[in-house]
């Protein structure tokens, strides 16, 4: 028989998967411009690169032009499990530690502790999630050959690229990036559940939404997205042209690592390649921080009031 502590613990974990899912069906779009823009003039000069998307805007004209409106939406089947898988871990974690106190020194939130803890669920739900930010990031690049951008992937759909993937690279294929992707995690879950669980108590310190849960984690969700997009760029970056890069088997591998990759780009593009695509990732991080967030703190809410 499942103890009621087990199915509160397990609640945690799939109210945080529901919330990072929610929030991905609105800000894939994003995403897929960020992809393309991040894999744009790879490793090339800046003057020598090409300009098939200029900046945000013109991404979302050129895919929805050349592919199609539904191409916005590209890899949103494996973008909605990654969300759930990461965000379940993730928040699920953190949450939990949160209810036991680990997070909190005297009664408040301790910075330390905080970081800790939110750094240490990111760096697991990075391991949970990377095959499908794997088949995510594939899918997303994928794209007509007037407007593509880096390595191009032929795949129908994630179960073909999951089938593709392992047959072509092994299981490994599935981890490819896994630690570009746990350390952007590790830091940006550090940098968002941190800040967030700050802005919300200092909000509330200050008298601010002290009547409204939802508008306090609107307000403190959009303060954190702005600082996670600031600290996390160069490691998307990063974790990006590793996905994409496909198997060393071809050997036509461009980096051998995330070191590897940080310093050839840092050679080549200059600090303006690492952050490729920040626009977007801003865009694309304030509203899922501020949705996943919201999303998250009301289901918990709710579930504490059902309890």
């Amino acid at each position: 028989m499942i103890s009621l502590s087990s199915a509160v613990n397990a609640m945690d974990f799939i109210i945080g998967g529901l919330a990072g899912a929610g929030a991905t069906i609105f800000t894939n779009p994003m995403d897929v411009v960020k992809t393309r823009l991040q894999l744009q003039g790879e490793l090339r000069s800046r003057k020598e690169q090409p300009r098939q998307y200029r900046g945000l805007f013109h991404g979302l004209y050129v895919i929805a032009k050349a592919d199609g409106v539904l191409a916005l939406q590209k890899g949103l089947t494996p973008a909605v499990v990654f969300g759930f898988c990461m965000n379940s871990v993730r928040l699920g974690t953190y949450h939990v530690a949160e209810v036991q106190g680990w997070t909190q020194s005297n009664g408040s939130v301790n910075v330390q502790k905080s970081a800790f803890w939110a750094g240490a669920s990111g760096f697991m739900s990075g391991l949970a999630a990377n095959p499908m930010s794997v088949v995510k990031t594939r899918l997303q690049a994928a794209a007509h050959p007037s407007v593509a951008v880096g390595r191009q992937h032929m795949y129908n759909g994630t179960i073909d690229a999951l089938m593709k993937i392992y047959k072509t690279e092994g299981f490994r294929g599935f981890f490819a990036g896994v630690h570009a992707s746990c350390i952007r995690l590790a830091i940006g879950s550090s940098a968002q559940l941190t800040t967030f669980s700050i802005a919300k108590e200092t909000l509330l310190s200050h008298g601010i939404s002290t009547n409204s849960r939802l508008c306090l984690a609107f307000l403190a969700s959009a303060l954190s997205g702005a600082v996670v997009s600031a600290v996390i760029c160069p490691f998307d970056v990063v974790s990006v042209r590793l996905y994409n890069q496909g198997a060393a088997s071809k050997g036509d591998q461009l980096y051998k690592g995330v070191f590897d990759c940080l310093k050839k780009i840092l050679k080549t593009e200059g600090v303006y390649g690492l952050y490729k695509g920040f626009g977007p990732l801003y865009l694309r991080i304030a509203p899922h921080t501020t949705l996943s967030l919201v999303i998250w703190d009301m289901l918990n809410v709710t579930f504490e009031k059902k309890r």
